[in-house]
């Protein structure tokens, strides 16, 4: 699973043909790191045709606003540069490997 750590990154993924599935998380949030073994394993199961990222909100603020992020953990899910979903708090891996597959038909 892939770490931005600045607008760089953001664009460097951006710039790909895969669906994104972007991770806004915090290191003291609870509800993040119960979410994050289940992000780590669909970027594993994904990682030929998803891109999936996670992005720390205590390190880069200027993604935070630019995503309008209040609350964490938010994941975004992004095609062509688009967001076109954006779920807030703790999902299951079932919610979000459905997501995933709808991306991909």
């Amino acid at each position: 699973m892939q770490e931005i750590n600045n607008i760089s990154d953001y664009e460097t993924i951006i710039n790909g043909n895969k669906p994104i599935l972007l991770d806004f998380y915090a290191d003291w949030c609870g509800s993040c790191q119960t979410l994050l073994p289940i992000i780590e394993g669909l970027a594993a199961k994904h990682e030929t045709n998803f891109v999936i990222a996670k992005v720390n909100i205590d390190k880069n603020s200027e993604l935070v606003q630019n995503f309008a992020v209040r609350n964490i953990p938010a994941l975004f899910f992004i095609e062509n540069g688009e967001i076109k979903e954006r779920l807030v708090g703790l999902q299951t891996k079932s919610v979000l490997d459905q997501k995933i597959y709808t991306f991909l038909k």
